[in-house]
């Protein structure tokens, strides 16, 4: 019952309203005084209750003394709320003021559900293309709506993080998890819908699912560059992986070492071919 109640006030019924709604289905035609006994609610409130039920057109009245009440069909009312809540949307999209539809702001989102259905509802808008660079267990997820949005003729490149399969004509760059992904706390992921609407944020891990979007030009135009990057390095690794392993080190470990590392893997002066060093008598001399 208490799941019935919940869905009835989420389309539009108080909580009294819709323990009467359920009273009067349970038990066909009564008196306000028998549901109000039947709830364990004061009488002037149940009445209350069904005159706006009434009112919106879903139970029906008797006349003459004591009033009878009967609650619609609910293919009825479901119907009627349906019909309702649809012209009401129309009218809306109609005569609202139009507003600057641009999120130039940082905007963030918190929660599996929350970050899940926003990627969901991006990808679903997406007009001409769609970047995403995500683990498997993302791609995994988001599969429908990826597949749905090639399908519509959007251009869907996907970088993936693990094994997953895609649907045919999706353009996918599968990279293969180290040995450490585990121990990472949550994944990293990034969306770039029409080179206009940039998402990136955490998946999994110990903390809780965070992403932030934004249509701001310099975050969009980084999220371009990066995801285009990995691209150029996959097919490079594709053509020349072991030649360019063999120079740089597995994942271009030398090259990252050379500007990461401190002093920029530059050589000691105590070891470059000029470096002075003590003859043991107080005086130097050039090795």
């Amino acid at each position: 019952m208490e799941e019935t109640l919940q869905h009835l006030k989420n389309i539009g019924f108080t909580e009294l309203e819709a323990k009467c709604l359920y009273v009067l289905a349970e038990g066909g035609t009564q008196t306000g005084y028998e549901i109000a006994k039947r709830l364990g609610v004061s009488r002037s409130n149940v009445y209350s209750a069904l005159q706006k039920l009434a009112e919106k057109g879903v139970v029906l009245t008797s006349h003459g003394e004591p009033t009878h009440y009967q609650s619609l069909p609910i293919e009825e009312i479901g119907d009627k709320i349906h019909a309702e809540l649809q012209a009401s949307i129309r009218y809306v999209q109609a005569h609202m003021p139009k507003q600057d539809a641009q999120r130039s702001e940082y905007f963030s989102l918190d929660g599996d559900a929350k970050v899940a259905s926003r990627i969901r509802t991006e990808l679903k808008q997406a007009k001409e293309e769609a970047l995403l660079d995500l683990w498997s267990e993302e791609a995994e997820l988001l599969k429908e709506e990826i597949s749905e949005a090639q399908a519509r003729g959007v251009r869907v490149l996907v970088s993936t993080i693990g094994e997953v399969e895609l649907a045919e004509g999706v353009t996918q760059f599968p990279h293969g998890r180290d040995e450490e992904w585990q121990e990472r706390s949550g994944r990293k992921f990034t969306l770039l819908i029409d080179r206009k609407l940039a998402i990136i944020g955490t998946w999994g891990g110990s903390e809780p699912t965070k992403a932030m979007l934004t249509e701001h030009p310099p975050m969009v135009e980084l999220l371009l560059n990066n995801f285009f990057h990995d691209v150029v390095i996959h097919e490079l690794m594709a053509d020349m992986g072991p030649k360019l392993e063999d120079k740089y080190g597995k994942n271009f470990k030398k090259i990252v070492q050379k500007y990461t590392d401190p002093g920029g893997g530059k050589r000691s002066p105590q070891k470059g071919r000029n470096a002075r060093r003590s003859d043991g008598r107080g005086k130097e001399k050039r090795s």
